[in-house]
């Protein structure tokens, strides 16, 4: 069955040569060779900036993210594409997911007096989290046991409703061969075909 799928490319730099960029642009291509129905958003390309109050997060997203935040409203699968910096997110796709995490997109607050439990908005979304690195992927899981990108799923998608939380990561990306990364990419393209 097609989905709709969301790709949010999550790496700040803006260069074509990225290779988190040749990684979206492939599970796209196979996703939309299927017939799913894809969209990408790009933080390299918005304006986004840091939340500093409780008061600035309770409002809606600014207009330059609220098509973002629709998006991740009305997709049904989301993938994000991203680096691993300092053993987790950039600083910058966290900034985006906050801007566009909020209450009333992603979550609710219990009503005034009632108490209990956030309510999750975004139930019946699964997500895959592709993260490149230059340290290899199975130290980052043994050694650090995967910290960020756990912290990524379970604090941030898994609290929105999001799951399931598929991983794939890709270790020593500046030193691998150019058939290592065609495979990836092919990898990568047959996730698309999948919805997955």
């Amino acid at each position: 069955m097609p989905r709709r799928i969301l790709i949010i490319i999550g790496h700040p730099d803006p260069g074509a040569e990225r290779f988190c960029r040749a990684l979206a642009h492939s599970y796209a291509e196979g996703a939309r060779s299927a017939g799913h129905d894809v969209r990408t958003v790009d933080i390299a390309t918005l304006d986004i900036s840091f939340l500093r109050t409780a008061q600035e997060f309770a409002q809606p997203a600014p207009p330059a993210l609220q098509d973002a935040a629709d998006a991740i409203r009305e997709a049904e699968h989301i993938v994000l594409v991203l680096p691993l910096w300092l053993g987790t997110m950039p600083a910058l796709l966290k900034a985006f997911l906050e801007q566009v995490m909020r209450p009333g997109v992603a979550f609710a607050y219990p009503e005034p007096g009632q108490g209990g439990f956030v309510k999750t908005l975004l139930k019946g979304r699964s997500a895959h989290v592709m993260v490149t690195m230059g340290m290899p992927a199975t130290f980052y899981r043994l050694w650090y046991f995967g910290h960020g990108i756990a912290g990524l799923r379970r604090n941030i998608l898994n609290f929105v409703g999001i799951r399931p939380v598929r991983e794939t990561l890709f270790g020593m990306v500046e030193g691998v061969s150019s058939a290592r990364r065609e495979q990836w990419l092919e990898r990568v393209r047959k996730l698309g075909i999948a919805g997955r």
